[in-house]
């Protein structure tokens, strides 16, 4: 995280987002720099509009905050009996669940930053 948060702060700073920079601000913090992740922040960063990804990060959760206090208005509505059954419904599929073996392919479906800097 130390990574991208360098990138929002050399944004923000108005200073080009490069190698030079990126290892000149996490030295500065005491984080011992990968060569090769502050690279690919570079690389992955190039054609980005920074501050338009900020924007559009920014109004995805306030378009979803408005539906999800209606539906938490409608779940408090919901009478006791209808939790007990639902209660007792997801103990079953998580049970189930518990059965299932995990699959190991999710490994390679990442894409973007998280994948590169989590």
């Amino acid at each position: 995280m130390e990574y991208v948060y360098t990138a929002l702060l050399l944004n923000e700073a108005d200073e080009e987002i490069d190698e030079t920079n990126v290892t000149a601000v996490l030295e500065a913090t005491g984080v011992d720099v990968e060569e090769s992740r502050a690279k690919a922040l570079v690389a992955a960063l190039e054609d980005v509009d920074v501050e338009e990804a900020i924007d559009a990060a920014a109004a995805a959760p306030a378009a979803g905050a408005g539906g999800g206090a209606a539906a938490g208005a409608a779940e408090e509505a919901t009478d006791e009996d209808e939790d007990e059954d639902e209660s007792e419904e997801e103990a079953a599929d998580e049970a189930e669940a518990a059965d299932e073996p995990e699959d190991d392919d999710d490994d390679d479906s990442g894409e973007g930053l998280g994948e590169l800097f989590g």
